[in-house]
């Protein structure tokens, strides 16, 4: 139905006609017209348009319009238009923008931290949740030369560099050459490298300078502690903490094994050039969990029968393709242990079903010998296929480091990290489940990002989304107002609510929408009368009525996937 309504603008009235209509279950409010300037001509011209008395141009006023409508929603570059969502709506910036920003830093707003947050949360509950045995901890980003003499990081943590020898630019030789269709090319020795550069006769990407040699540039970050300006470093992975407090932790929680060590912290990395959003940063943040168990047992896991019909989808080094293989054929024929494909297991079950990654983006990729590093054993990353960066990434990766870390700090600090473990003394070897925190909140933003008729938006899984419901009252007024205000206080006690009563109906789903919301409620004459609400489902603009006193349980099923949204209520539609 249209009807006239009154805009105030710069202290002058004018008069448009409106209509609310329904498209795919979100009511949309659009100006039919401008009336004019006064009430009694508004109302005259209204009723003209009403009986159908409408000219050639109003029509054509309105498809330009439309068309403009249509072509504002329109996708241009991925990546730029996530960025332009995540920095409008609070989900990340540049840091320190108002001085230029620095490459390689990114600050979390308000959404992006509730994100982020959410993330870490389910990682805990489903990666930490494996084992009893399995802990959080807590360490320190600054520590002592000699840990990283220990664990070969002052020795083995570089990166290759080539510098232009006009521009002095400087930047990362492999990614350089792959820039340049060079393939595989973090697998090339840094003399190989300059071989490819002179035999392609690569230059500057800036100045077409000639190019230097490659060399080794070790990217961590030195400082000094105290009065003796001691050297240290922040640390570039958070492992070694584990490794650190390893013996104690044993010792506390009344040495069984396997023990697995968890922590959720920042590193630091000198990267030559950061890049690609979140997968090039200088200071990020890691959850890992390292686990410690014996050797002797590495073939063998209590729970191997819950997954050895999984198939994991693997791409072998040896292979162009994507294999799905079952856990069993993966341990009888490729020989890798029970105790790593348990984990690898629930590793991609964690991405296919608790983050809901579809399963054609998801892959294992082993790497071979010189790809990775001396100490791993076994090495698989976890990639995932992202359209804003134009193919599968690194975002985890489950490694069998060994005995290397406890063995190479045993011997610098002279202490014996040996433990007395079913009967004999033995130096536990570790698997590694490590995450890149920032990469994967990426991901999200890159798998989940949509754009359909109503504009863009984000299908962040419930247990993900920053906003888990966005409460309304259908127009401003204090009997529907009253009763939005207790629906959002009684659910924030459990779930992030945002209250909203500005605007139309329509733009505020809309709004809701582009930051992720996955459920709406709105309050209208109904819910003054019948106490019930109405939820409004994001991704299909379904709705249903729900009583108010059964909110909070049915919205903690929806939240959890406990239920599915149509028989969570009563159908709804005007």
């Amino acid at each position: 139905m249209a009807f006239i309504v009154k805009k105030n603008i710069h202290d002058k009235e004018y008069y448009y006609l409106n209509e609310n209509k329904r498209v795919d279950g979100k009511v949309r409010t659009k100006t039919l017209a401008y009336l004019g300037k006064t009430k009694k001509g508004a109302e005259k011209k209204a009723k003209e348009i009403k009986s159908g008395k409408k000219d050639n141009k109003m029509k054509s006023e309105a498809k330009a319009k439309e068309k403009k409508e249509e072509k504002a929603i329109k996708v241009g570059s991925k990546i730029d238009e996530i960025t332009s969502i995540s920095s409008k709506r609070g989900f990340f910036f540049q840091t320190a923008n108002i001085y230029g920003g620095k490459a390689g830093f990114f600050t979390y707003g308000h959404l992006g931290k509730t994100l982020k947050s959410n993330w870490e949360e389910l990682w805990r509950k489903n990666i930490v949740g494996l084992d009893e045995n399995f802990y959080e901890i807590q360490s320190n980003s600054i520590l002592p030369e000699a840990v990283f003499k220990a664990s070969g990081h002052i020795e083995n943590f570089n990166d290759p560099m080539t510098e232009c020898k006009k521009c002095h630019f400087r930047f990362r030789a492999d990614q350089f050459l792959e820039d340049n269709k060079i393939e595989n090319a973090e697998s090339l020795s840094i003399e190989q490298m300059t071989a490819v550069i002179k035999e392609k006769n690569l230059k500057c990407p800036k100045c077409k300078g000639e190019l230097s040699e490659v060399r080794q540039f070790n990217m961590m970050f030195p400082i000094h502690v105290g009065f003796n300006e001691e050297k240290a470093y922040l640390s570039p992975e958070t492992a070694q903490a584990a490794y650190l407090a390893f013996k104690e932790e044993f010792s506390a929680t009344r040495g069984k094994l396997p023990l697995g060590l968890a922590i959720i912290d920042k590193a630091y990395r000198n990267e030559i050039s950061p890049r690609q959003m979140f997968f090039r940063l200088r200071e990020f943040s890691q959850a890992e969990l390292q686990i410690f168990f014996d050797k002797d047992k590495i073939n063998e896991h209590p729970k191997w029968n819950q997954v050895q019909k999984n198939k994991l989808r693997i791409k072998f080094s040896t292979s162009k393709e994507i294999q799905e293989i079952s856990c069993s054929e993966l341990n009888t024929q490729h020989k890798i242990p029970k105790f790593y494909l348990y984990y690898a297991s629930k590793v991609q079950d964690f991405y296919l079903k608790i983050l809901n990654v579809p399963k054609d983006k998801f892959r294992f990729r082993e790497l071979n010998e010189i790809e990775r590093a001396f100490y791993n054993k076994i090495h698989f990353d976890v990639e995932i296929m992202l359209d804003t960066l134009g193919g599968f990434k690194e975002v985890a990766g489950v490694h069998y480091r060994t005995d290397h870390d406890l063995s190479g700090h045993s011997k610098v600090s002279g202490k014996n990290l040996e433990v007395f473990y079913d009967g004999k003394k033995i130096l536990p070897h570790v698997l590694e489940l490590s995450f890149g925190v920032d990469r994967n909140i990426w991901t999200l933003l890159d798998i989940f990002y949509s754009v359909g008729k109503e504009g863009s938006m984000f299908l962040f899984p419930p247990a993900l989304s920053p906003i888990t419901a966005a409460v309304f009252p259908i127009i401003k007024g204090r009997k529907f107002e009253k009763i939005s205000e207790k629906v959002a206080n009684d659910l924030k006690k459990e779930h992030c609510i945002l209250y909203d009563k500005t605007g139309s109906i329509g733009r505020r789903y809309a709004r809701n929408d582009e930051i992720g919301t996955p459920f709406c409620i709105t309050i209208d004459e109904d819910s003054v009368k019948k106490k019930d609400v109405t939820i409004r489902e994001r991704n299909t603009g379904k709705q249903i009525r729900v009583k108010i006193e059964d909110l909070e349980i049915i919205m903690k099923k929806l939240i959890n996937s406990e239920i599915k949204f149509g028989k969570a209520g009563k159908p709804f539609n005007f």
